[in-house]
């Protein structure tokens, strides 16, 4: 077991916790299906209602309650357990067979690797994100959020020629893109719930979506942006200023 490929373990943890969740909510705990649905709509009506005291009570009611049946699953205890013995054996390998790094110096003719992280944004379980209300160098964003808000104004900055990218999963929250006028854009855009608005084209609400826009201009175009999002409850809004 121990010279099992680390992503096939893992794969294995994640197919065992999958059929013991079936399991728990079709034999052992049937409420869970109750739960996760009062989670849901909590978190739905809850987002759409956002401006009212009421939306954000019925939020964080969604939220609380999710988190505490997710926790209390045995599904997750599992998980949870599983992880601890996976981690134990990628470090039983680590120290069974240690990896050695020799460095080499190249010449400099022929240049140095650069080691860069995004400046501005970060993956974040929680918390809104946002570029800077001044003059910014660009940098390709590619993260991963949690629950927040995200908000990329381009307005502020100058974008290379080529091909620009724009990756963001986020579970919870809104996306909000601003692209200047002479940029052209191609979108492609995942949600469960929520609602999208990309330049002219508005869907208020959307329900387990996948959405391709593309400007007509964007194959032959010298500037333009790659925007690649996905969420499981929020909105996207791209737009130009």
């Amino acid at each position: 077991m121990l010279n099992m490929k680390k992503t096939d373990l893992l794969s294995y943890i994640l197919i065992i916790g999958f059929f013991i969740f079936i399991l728990e909510i079709s034999f052992f705990d049937t409420g869970l299906i109750f739960s996760l649905l009062i989670s849901g709509i909590c978190l739905y009506f809850g987002k759409k209602k956002w401006n009212w005291f009421l939306g954000k009570v019925l939020f964080a009611i969604g939220v609380l309650t999710i988190f505490f049946t997710i926790i209390g699953s045995f599904t997750f205890r599992f998980l949870l357990l599983a992880s601890i013995i996976y981690f134990f054996i990628l470090f039983t390998q680590s120290k069974q067979n240690p990896t050695y790094f020799r460095p080499e110096i190249a010449p400099a003719k022929f240049g140095q690797m650069v080691k860069r992280e995004q400046k501005w944004f970060q993956n974040k379980f929680l918390g809104r994100q946002k570029t800077p209300e001044h003059s910014y160098t660009w940098d390709d964003v590619n993260i991963q959020t949690g629950i927040g808000d995200t908000i990329i104004d381009l307005s502020y900055t100058v974008l290379p020629k080529g091909e620009a990218i724009i990756s963001i999963r986020n579970v919870v929250g809104n996306i909000q893109i601003l692209i200047p006028y002479e940029v052209d854009i191609s979108v492609k855009h995942s949600v469960m719930v929520g609602s999208t608005v990309i330049l002219e084209e508005e869907e208020s609400k959307t329900w387990n979506r996948t959405v391709h826009y593309q400007t007509s201009g964007y194959e032959d175009s010298t500037q333009k942006i790659k925007i690649i999002t996905s969420c499981l409850v929020g909105s996207l809004e791209v737009k130009r200023v």
